[in-house]
């Protein structure tokens, strides 16, 4: 996982918790978006995503 991938991952995550901490958004679909948030902040932190692998998807950048 590239670091491009990583930074949109963790501000898309930071938004979410915002929009819930704000009470923008709320009750079920407030706790499935807060779950996204959580495995982003996840894949982020470890640099792999599990659905990458079987499509063969990389955001790294390739060495030249």
């Amino acid at each position: 996982m590239g670091s491009t991938d990583k930074m949109i991952r963790l501000i898309v995550a930071a938004v979410i918790s915002g929009l819930l901490i704000g009470n923008v958004i709320s009750g079920i679909f407030g706790y499935v978006l807060l779950a996204f948030a959580a495995v982003f902040v996840l894949t982020s932190f470890v640099s792999f995503c599990p659905l990458y692998l079987p499509f063969g998807i990389s955001t790294r950048k390739k060495d030249q």
